[in-house]
């Protein structure tokens, strides 16, 4: 045990899949999926005649929902795209030699 601990890959896998669980663009995907469905479902099975005239005769709760539906999948592509990468530890000992200001 003389010798300082090596990350190796499966090292990365572990920190790189932590850091892509409690990335915000997860949570907003999410949020965004749940809500979404909501508004779907309550668009679809239950807009009255009175609920459309108060929007002009749009179905407000169902476009919403489908327009939430799309920036869930965005923001979940984009997470799966441009996963996180934590930094490995050459590079947060060089940040810490480096000093504040990063020169």
């Amino acid at each position: 045990m003389s010798e300082a601990h090596q990350f190796e890959p499966q090292d990365e896998v572990v920190h790189s899949s932590a850091a892509s669980l409690f990335d915000l663009r997860n949570v907003i995907a999410v949020l965004f999926l749940g809500y979404g469905l909501v508004l779907l479902v309550v668009g679809i099975a239950d807009t009255t005649e009175a609920d459309l005239a108060k929007t002009g005769g749009i179905h407000l709760n169902t476009w919403t929902g489908a327009a939430m539906l799309v920036a869930a999948v965005f923001f979940g592509v984009w997470a799966r795209l441009r996963p996180l990468i934590p930094p490995t530890p050459e590079e947060l000992a060089e940040a810490e030699t480096s000093g504040p200001g990063g020169h």
